[in-house]
């Protein structure tokens, strides 16, 4: 498959399901898509949970005048989502696939653990044999979880290829528990998600202009902005250093420590923002102050659907 850009970019908020607050759509997109493409950012992370497939019908969409070869599709078997029959796992595949007028994917994931061993091997019975293959992952799996994933697909002739976790300056988890080093040892790219914390480590929010209300998010982040403001005012900080924008300086972070990040755009100065962040090296010395000022603040942001890697 085509070589992957250093940052994926997520469509979460495009399935309009209430996480982000906002109401978002083909029109509004647009222009996020066109920027990103433009920009050599290609590779698309997206899941029919995002609003029941709206998310996925949207990038679609938006990318149907782009030949094939151009981008790349990350898509996910949500366990939650599964019809209960005994071919859910081809059902989805193939309702997916029909959804965005695809033949392939290019990454395709196990979201999460609900009985996830079940649902690797049938992921892996389904592409067995098969030519057109698209990289395997698995999304929020602690390390045990992980080797099993990899011993699964082994048996099938597969391999795990990819990983994709909550990981950000102060959700550090992933890192702790031996999961970076057991990707980085087996040839399994680490791709980090809500490295901005949904906005939380922008240096837009604070105290004085929180979250709007009404969101998930707002629920999370607004209780903590007192915190929270510690770090971003590091962020602006080595932002002017750099002569970036704030929240550029976390995804810089991550592409540092190993990760490829999954950013979250519904704009296209979020695009930007991108395409500039995969052009910064922190130094040594960066790397560690903000891993410093992050975890003096002990912040807890294990969100609902996941669990310490630990």
């Amino acid at each position: 498959m085509n070589r992957l850009p250093k940052i994926a970019l997520g469509a979460w908020a495009w399935g309009n399901d209430g996480t982000f607050g906002n109401t978002l759509d083909a029109g509004t997109l647009k222009p996020v898509v066109e920027t990103a493409m433009k920009n050599g950012l290609n590779l698309w992370d997206t899941a029919y949970v995002y609003g029941m497939g709206t998310s996925e019908k949207i990038l679609a969409d938006l990318l149907s005048g782009y030949e094939r070869e151009e981008y790349l599709i990350s898509d996910k078997f949500t366990p939650q989502c599964e019809d209960g029959t005994e071919d859910a796992m081809k059902h989805m595949i193939e309702s997916q696939l029909e959804r965005m007028n695809l033949n392939r994917f290019d990454i395709y994931w196990i979201h999460n653990v609900w009985g996830a061993p079940k649902w690797t091997k049938e992921l892996a019975g389904y592409f067995e044999g098969k030519q057109d293959v698209p990289l395997f992952g698995v999304s929020n799996h602690n390390l045990s979880e992980i080797r099993e994933a990899s011993e699964i697909l082994k048996a099938h002739g597969l391999k795990l290829s990819a990983v994709q976790n909550h990981y950000s300056l102060i959700n550090r988890s992933s890192e702790d528990s031996g999961i970076l080093d057991y990707c980085r040892e087996n040839g399994i790219v680490f791709f980090s998600y809500l490295v901005l914390e949904q906005g939380a480590l922008s240096g837009k929010y604070d105290r004085a202009h929180p979250m709007p209300e009404g969101s998930e998010r707002a629920a999370i982040y607004n209780p903590l902005l007192d915190r929270l403001e510690v770090l971003n005012t590091k962020l602006q900080e080595l932002a002017d250093q750099y002569q970036v924008h704030p929240a550029q300086i976390p995804v810089a972070w991550a592409i540092a420590r190993g990760t490829l990040p999954i950013i979250g755009v519904t704009k296209e100065n979020q695009v930007m923002d991108a395409v500039k962040a995969a052009g910064i090296t922190l130094s040594k010395e960066d790397l560690e102050a903000l891993e410093k000022t992050a975890d003096e603040l002990n912040l807890n942001v294990v969100r609902m659907w996941e669990k310490e890697m630990k």
